[in-house]
């Protein structure tokens, strides 16, 4: 009886029959409750932990269902011994560990160190702080938690289940790949097959794919600068050279530098991190010089639903005649970047291989998700979220903007797109490293700049400000505070 006695919270968000199942699997299968005496009876567990005795009844009656426990007529519920599981037999046994021998030297064994890749790193409890200005991140306030719980019953219907749960192979969810056909995108201007849409694990995945079968070490690859940190890290993983290409007031410049590179990887629509837009003008000739020189463009339209400010743009793939554009897109800026979904568009020929890579890698992506995202976006739900985010959005796009103007005067152009962050030039004195310990300390979190740049020695002064993650009630009070610690060091 000692061993069923555990705290049950009436105030849980978890259901009491939920916490007593969670106890009692547990018992069992670390060995602590064994099959050779019964369970407390239903009327003494329910009275021992203040629970009803029919929360104990449905528990026990569950937990037989399924094999754990055994109903022995007249005597009670006994504990299944053939679901106990063991200790290994040497560690049973108290048999001593091997003794001699040299440790191994992991450090000298690795041939590519992830830990010596440049990252953006992110505090895990970045909400518990009064002022994230976190990039990437959602607002769990503006999700529709209701509407995703009814689509994930849906996922969960009968026939559904019978689909999700065989092995696809390298086969993609068919009800997502068309939802985002003729769904999703359009909006962009894009037309596409089914064989030309491929269902990714989020996009550096995509990315992740792309560089893999385009590059190698006798490529050149050309990035953004500054740019997205992990496009440039993944690009690096196939030997490649990268190559800078700046970036000025209007997105990546298109000069003969482009001319030499086998990819080039761009994000036209909300340059990250600047957040500029590439004008048509410029997409025209960049697609030109492509064709000119037999390179590749890798588009990463990243938040291609958060233009709120002006007419929608539509994206570079929509432009291309000549098959040279890779469109790659993700779910994680609007649905949740945990849900981790996201797809690339190209030529048959190449998400055919894609395909059949991702199977080398790990088949497919979950196809329980991929049903739910469709039947999300087939009910209408996406778009209801889409709206809701831009509203959201840029109520605190304007305050953002308002208190940068006010407090860091000059430092940050509004981003006419819209999207969910804004890239800030401090000082030529700011150290925004320096910057982004101090304002920890104070509870601000920012992101520095620096790690954007490809070049050895970047600038120190810029950072970026996300708002998509932070209560509008604080934006203004943050961008005090933080144009106060600036201020110190200026």
């Amino acid at each position: 009886m000692r061993d069923l006695i555990f705290p049950v919270q009436h105030n849980s968000g978890v259901g009491l029959q939920m916490q007593l199942r969670r106890q009692l699997v547990d018992a069992i299968l670390d060995g602590r409750l064994s099959g050779d005496e019964p369970l407390p009876s239903c009327r003494r567990l329910s009275k021992a932990l203040g629970v009803s005795r029919n929360t104990v009844v449905l528990t026990y009656q569950a937990l037989t269902d399924e094999g754990l426990l055994i109903s022995r007529e007249r005597v009670g519920f006994f504990v299944n011994s053939d679901m106990v599981f063991e200790q290994a037999a040497g560690q049973q046994k108290g048999a001593p560990a091997p003794t001699g021998g040299q440790s191994v030297d992991w450090w000298h064994r690795f041939k590519f160190r992830p830990s010596t890749q440049v990252m953006v790193n992110k505090p895990k409890d970045w909400k518990r702080f009064p002022y994230p200005f976190v990039y990437g991140q959602t607002d769990p306030n503006l999700f529709p938690v209701a509407a995703w719980r009814m689509c994930s019953r849906q996922a969960l219907a009968v026939e559904a289940i019978q689909n999700w749960t065989e092995d696809g192979f390298n086969e993609d969810d068919a009800r997502l790949v068309e939802e985002i056909r003729t769904r999703v995108l359009p909006r962009r201007g894009i037309k596409a097959s089914p064989q030309e849409i491929l269902i990714t694990m989020g996009a550096q995945n995509a990315l992740f794919l792309i560089a893999q079968l385009l590059a190698d070490r006798s490529s050149t690859i050309g990035v953004e600068e500054p740019g997205y940190v992990d496009a440039r890290g993944i690009f690096s993983l196939t030997g490649a050279r990268l190559k800078a290409i700046p970036v000025d007031g209007e997105g990546i410049v298109v000069d003969d530098r482009l001319d030499d590179c086998d990819c080039v990887y761009v994000t036209p629509s909300h340059q990250s991190p600047t957040t500029v837009t590439l004008p048509l003008e410029r997409r025209v000739a960049l697609l030109e010089r492509a064709s000119q020189h037999g390179f590749l463009l890798i588009e990463d339209d990243y938040e291609a639903e958060t233009n709120f400010v002006s007419s929608p743009t539509t994206a570079l793939k929509s432009m291309d005649r000549n098959q040279r554009v890779i469109y790659v897109g993700s779910f994680s800026k609007y649905l949740a970047p945990g849900l981790r979904i996201g797809y690339m568009v190209g030529p048959a020929e190449l998400i055919q291989e894609a395909r059949l890579f991702r199977r080398m890698i790990m088949r497919h992506t979950p196809a329980n998700n991929q049903r739910t995202v469709a039947l999300f976006i087939a009910g209408g739900y996406y778009d209801s979220l889409v709206h809701r985010l831009q509203r959201g959005y840029r109520g605190r796009w304007e305050l953002m903007g308002e208190a940068l103007d006010r407090y860091l005067p000059g430092c940050a152009t509004t981003p006419s797109f819209g999207g969910t962050a804004f890239w800030i030039k401090g000082p030529e004195s700011l150290d925004s490293d320096v910057l982004a310990t101090k304002a920890f300390s104070q509870g601000i979190i920012i992101e520095p700049g620096s790690i954007h740049f490809l070049s050895p020695k970047p600038p120190r002064n810029y950072l970026r400000l996300g708002f998509s993650s932070i209560e509008a009630k604080k934006i203004e009070p943050g961008i005090r505070l933080l144009a106060e610690l600036i201020d110190q060091d200026a």
